[in-house]
């Protein structure tokens, strides 16, 4: 297994960089294969989600469909992966955003009974309580 940074996958998601798109393509495409996958963490994954709203302004559904082709990937290995599942659904639904719904997953997936906030627009996701 293979650890992925952000910025190579981000490189293969936006190909805006003719050396590093190319290299992240080769590398996602062709290198990594079902039994010598890629590793991406918990980590990468909120970091990337984060580049592609903020600097390439991808709308929920796009980002939700990146999340969900990752997840089917068979040369690619999720953290978390459960729980990034769950933060996709409620992405995709528009109840809120990728990072709270994967805080509130993962802090159920630890045994906590919740979780909790000031962010007002956290309530909408089911496992968050008024601080």
């Amino acid at each position: 297994m293979i650890g992925i940074d952000t910025n190579v996958l981000v490189r293969y998601l936006a190909q805006d960089d003719p050396v590093q798109s190319a290299r992240a393509t080769e590398l996602i495409e062709h290198d990594l294969t079902p039994s010598n996958p890629g590793f991406f963490s918990t980590v990468a994954m909120v970091e990337t989600i984060w580049v592609l709203t903020r600097s390439y302004r991808l709308e929920d559904q796009e980002i939700a469909a990146v999340i969900e082709r990752m997840l089917q990937a068979d040369a690619l290995v999720v953290d978390n992966e459960q729980e990034v599942f769950a933060a996709m659904i409620v992405l995709k639904e528009g109840r809120g955003s990728f990072a709270d719904a994967l805080i509130a997953a993962l802090g159920a997936a630890a045994g906590c009974s919740h979780t909790l906030t000031f962010d007002r627009k956290a309530f909408r996701i089911p496992g968050f309580e008024r601080a």
